[in-house]
């Protein structure tokens, strides 16, 4: 049985994208996700990578919403192992992860562990910790947990309340 407490709402889904602007552009036009908030040379604290020290891959990324989804862009900046390469490879394009938003991050991460996901990526993210797990062998994409705290919630509300009403003018912006 599955208890009944746990998170059952993906709230992001991941792509991995050779080329983030033309991304944007395609999931303005074709699905009226948007607009799109983007982050560059994005890092984590106290990374482990694997069980290593180590910062997440190197990226920049978008986010933008769809409806109540949010629609999150990688495009790697270097060809390095890491979080990203093990799913799409270097300048490939394809699915990533979903992502759960934790009120309990260790219940869920445990819960995930006990069936049969490893940990591969492991962060201070925003003040808080953010986990990848690797699904990819029982649900063919990785999970990424994030734990529920005060930025998180600051700034996925600027993502939602910008896509209220949102016309599709300025399709690429940055927080702040």
């Amino acid at each position: 049985m599955i208890p009944a407490d746990r998170n059952k709402q993906y709230m992001q889904l991941c792509w991995v994208v050779p080329d983030l602007e033309a991304s944007i552009a395609k999931w303005v036009a074709q699905s009226g996700a948007g607009p799109f908030f983007t982050f560059e040379d994005v890092h984590f604290e106290g990374g482990r990578y694997r069980g290593a020290p180590s910062d997440i891959a190197p990226h920049r990324a978008a986010i933008g919403q769809h409806g109540d989804m949010q629609i999150e862009l990688i495009q790697p900046t270097q060809d390095v192992p890491g979080i990203w390469s093990e799913v799409v490879p270097h300048g490939g394009f394809g699915f990533h992860h979903t992502a759960l938003y934790c009120e309990d991050y260790e219940a869920e991460k445990r819960a995930l562990l006990a069936n049969g996901a490893e940990l591969a990526f492991e962060g201070l993210m925003m003040g808080a910790t953010t986990g990848y797990l690797d699904t990819v062998a029982t649900l063919g994409f990785m999970t990424e947990l994030i734990t529920a705290n005060p930025v998180a919630e600051q700034v996925f509300g600027a993502f939602r309340t910008a896509a209220e009403g949102w016309d599709g003018s300025d399709p690429i912006r940055t927080l702040g």
